[in-house]
């Protein structure tokens, strides 16, 4: 998936990944009941931290990883019609490994 944004310094930007059709009981919950899902896909990363001394540090997180954010990380951005996250990898709560 191409974007045309390119995030700056340790800037992450993530697309959530809806969970299926909750039902509990029998009842159908309403979009704007639901919680935020933290579940997402890094479509994109900026080049990495600079430190004092002019350094660029890589990031950790690089794009097409499936992570975990807060419910209310960063900032929700919609770029033609997707609705993306745009946050520090320091609120990248940590990378889904898929089991085999």
């Amino acid at each position: 998936m191409a974007t045309n944004i390119t995030p700056l310094h340790d800037r992450v930007i993530v697309r959530r990944i809806e969970e299926g059709e909750q039902v509990r009981g029998g009842i159908i919950i309403p979009d704007t009941a639901k919680e935020k899902p933290q579940e997402g896909e890094v479509v994109a990363v900026g080049p990495g931290r600079l430190t004092d001394e002019g350094k660029r540090i890589n990031l950790e997180v690089k794009q097409g990883d499936r992570v975990l954010i807060g419910k209310y990380s960063g900032t929700d951005v919609k770029i033609d019609g997707t609705e993306y996250v745009i946050l520090r990898e320091d609120d990248v709560l940590g990378i889904l490994i898929k089991s085999k």
